[in-house]
């Protein structure tokens, strides 16, 4: 098979959505490498490339080949398609992307040799939708991690706190653990008196952070069918390997100040005429988390 041809067949794999046949179009020695893979031996392209397909159900290669030094051929391409299954850990975004790169290749007698990938993985995640934060994992004691919120109208000043943290294995227990926390986060915003919620990962441990009315409403969170299923999870499915829960309600609460739109005083809204000393009307409260 000439050189073209097979470089033309390994893409028409891609475009097929066939990993078997993309992984037979290697020699039995040969890998693959991207930005996001790493290193791969052919059948662990055919793995890679499925869960491509299924995060991405229409992903197409625009092949356009730009050099060609036997036994190398450099091609360039643009990858579209549309995010609607889990994409390393991100939940689907309906996001549609339109990636350039180029792979060059080496091709033997037997197949492809090598296939290197380029691509810039920032424009990937920014055309997802995704932020991306450059921090030191620590400086000093303070460890650095990224967190996740989910607000509600609700104004009321929290009258109590519950507080999970987790410790895990690895990113792919991690990633198990964030997805339970944020389902029962989507229960929770349907409880009268639930206000806010938070998680934070930092490392191995993570943690989640919910805001109630009061302790009778915080009970509610027991009846939730994500939050039993997390919870067989840990204790029959080895989830985790460290758990703590708890719940607190507040020693003490100062005013919730608001600041006046006219002149920038801080107000206590609790004021019994409800208004700034310049005589402008206190601002409707912002919401928590």
């Amino acid at each position: 098979m000439k050189l073209l041809e097979q470089v033309e067949r390994y893409f028409d794999a891609w475009n097929s959505h066939d990993g078997d046949a993309i992984a037979a179009c290697f020699d039995s020695g040969g890998g693959y490498t991207d930005p996001v893979s790493g290193q791969l031996a052919p059948p662990g392209v055919s793995s890679y490339a499925s869960g491509l397909f299924s995060a991405f159900p229409d992903l197409h290669f625009e092949l356009q080949v730009t050099a060609v030094d036997e036994p190398r051929v450099v091609a360039e391409w643009t990858m579209t398609g549309t995010q609607a299954g889990l994409f390393n850990g991100l939940p689907p975004t309906e996001a549609r992307i339109k990636l350039p790169g180029i792979d060059v290749i080496a091709v033997g007698e037997g197949g492809l040799r090598t296939v290197q990938g380029y691509f810039d993985r920032r424009t990937l995640l920014d055309q997802l939708g995704v932020q991306v934060a450059v921090q030191p994992a620590n400086i000093g004691p303070v460890a650095f991690g990224t967190s996740a919120r989910l607000r509600t109208s609700n104004t009321d000043v929290p009258g109590a706190l519950a507080m999970t943290w987790m410790d895990v294995r690895d990113e792919a227990e991690g990633e198990e653990v964030k997805n339970r926390a944020r389902a029962i986060a989507a229960e929770m915003a349907r409880v009268p008196g639930f206000i806010g919620w938070v998680g934070i990962a930092i490392a191995e441990r993570l943690y989640t952070l919910s805001l109630w009315d009061d302790l009778a409403t915080i009970r509610h969170l027991t009846a939730s069918a994500q939050h039993k299923a997390a919870v067989r999870q840990v204790f029959e499915a080895n989830l985790g390997t460290t758990l703590h829960t708890g719940v607190w309600v507040p020693g003490h609460l100062n005013p919730r100040w608001l600041r006046c739109p006219k002149c920038e005083t801080m107000i206590d809204p609790d004021r019994p005429d409800a208004s700034c000393p310049c005589g402008e009307p206190v601002p409707a409260p912002g919401t928590y988390l």
